[in-house]
């Protein structure tokens, strides 16, 4: 979803990194089957590790990188310094960063892009966590940098029993590594799908706009697809369907009802023109 859709907010919820003075007006989030809005905070520790947009903004700058490494093992598991620097270093060497000792030394200044966000990467992966999020871990990075972090996820993905929740306002960034797909809309989902299919015949109106705002040599020189509008204010939403003010596939009850949940066999699609299709 774009800049405003919720993507962020969710992965903050299931860190619970919200602000205090946050809270959940309903429903669930189960992790290995525990509530863990019901002030459980035990699985977040040592089960779930997040991987942030700007690692600049996520490390002390005041420390060494092999510091801030170590001690994510030192006070999760007690772990002596001199076992913790091993299982850094091993750990790094795996996720492509040279010389890992030499660079145990360095400050985050002293790495570039590409390598700040390899570091959060081996911090988040220290704890062997059951949820790794990444929240648009490419986004701060040039193209190249963005291709090399894009095949560390996949090594991550094929090589570790760590299953990764992806935030990405890019398609073309989420086709190269989803298995399935949540598309998020002014803080409601709009669509849950297997990846390929979502591709191949994507169901919500806004989906749709989004599959063909993608840039494509196949629709070589035709006009590139937008969709017109804004994402609305989250502090005044529109009744009914948030993407009805923008939708050129609306009905009247569009603006009045919040769309049912249709099931369609393995997807799931928030749209009134969906009412009478579930499977």
């Amino acid at each position: 979803g774009e800049s405003g859709s919720g993507k962020s907010v969710t992965a903050l919820a299931i860190m619970g990194l919200l602000a205090k003075n946050a809270r959940v007006a309903r429903g669930r989030i189960l992790f290995d089957g525990v509530d863990i809005t019901s002030g459980n905070d035990h699985p977040r520790g040592k089960k779930m590790s997040m991987v942030f947009q700007n690692p600049l903004n996520s490390l002390n700058p005041n420390m060494k990188i092999g510091q801030q490494l170590c001690e994510v093992l030192e006070e999760n598991f007690k772990m002596g310094k001199e076992e913790a620097r091993k299982r850094v270093i091993e750990t790094m060497a795996k996720l492509g960063i040279p010389e890992a000792e030499k660079m145990l030394e360095r400050y985050p200044f002293e790495y570039s892009g590409g390598m700040r966000q390899r570091a959060m990467i081996a911090m988040a992966m220290l704890c062997e966590p059951k949820l790794l999020i990444a929240d648009e871990p490419t986004t701060a990075l040039d193209v190249t940098i963005q291709a090399q972090i894009m095949r560390l996820f996949k090594q991550l993905k094929s090589s570790s029993r760590t299953s990764i929740l992806f935030i990405s306002h890019d398609l073309s960034v989420v086709s190269q590594i989803a298995d399935r797909i949540i598309v998020m809309y002014a803080g409601k989902i709009c669509e849950i799908s297997p990846a390929k299919q979502l591709f191949e015949d994507p169901l919500h109106p806004y989906t749709q706009g989004l599959i063909a705002s993608v840039p494509n040599l196949k629709r070589k020189g035709s006009k590139l697809h937008s969709i017109e509008g804004n994402v609305p204010s989250l502090l005044d939403p529109p009744s009914g369907c948030r993407f009805h003010p923008r939708c050129n596939k609306k009905l009247e009850v569009c603006s009045r009802q919040e769309p049912p949940e249709v099931q369609m066999k393995d997807r799931i699609v928030k749209c009134w023109l969906y009412e009478k299709a579930g499977i």
